[in-house]
């Protein structure tokens, strides 16, 4: 879910659930893999792409796992000089998610 303001669309808290069964996973790697495709889904349906992304907000629950997004990361967002923002913060998330992430993206 999110919400669409003007050419700007902000999403609500994506999980790394599995897309298909909505089962959040124990491995925390495949928790990253799901969030980024559960974001792409969510970009789509938007009428975005990742190259309209200003930003990404990723909540981490245990800062040992924080290295596993930058797999998930580097495919979605693979050129250097066009990534969005990353803001990385550790939360108390809810049941056994490991990741949220939030985007913030502009529409043509």
């Amino acid at each position: 879910m999110g919400s669409r303001v003007g050419n700007m669309i902000f999403s609500s808290g994506i999980m790394g659930a599995d897309p298909t069964t909505g089962v959040i996973p124990d491995d925390a790697a495949q928790q990253a893999e799901f969030a980024f495709q559960n974001l792409r889904t969510f970009l789509e349906l938007a009428g975005a792409t990742p190259e309209q992304v200003g930003k990404v907000t990723v909540h981490v629950k245990n800062e040992a796992d924080r290295d596993l997004i930058n797999k998930p990361w580097l495919e979605m967002f693979p050129d250097p000089h066009h990534r969005p923002a990353r803001h990385a913060v550790q939360a108390n998330l809810r049941r056994n998610m490991l990741f949220q992430l939030e985007v913030i993206a502009v529409l043509p």
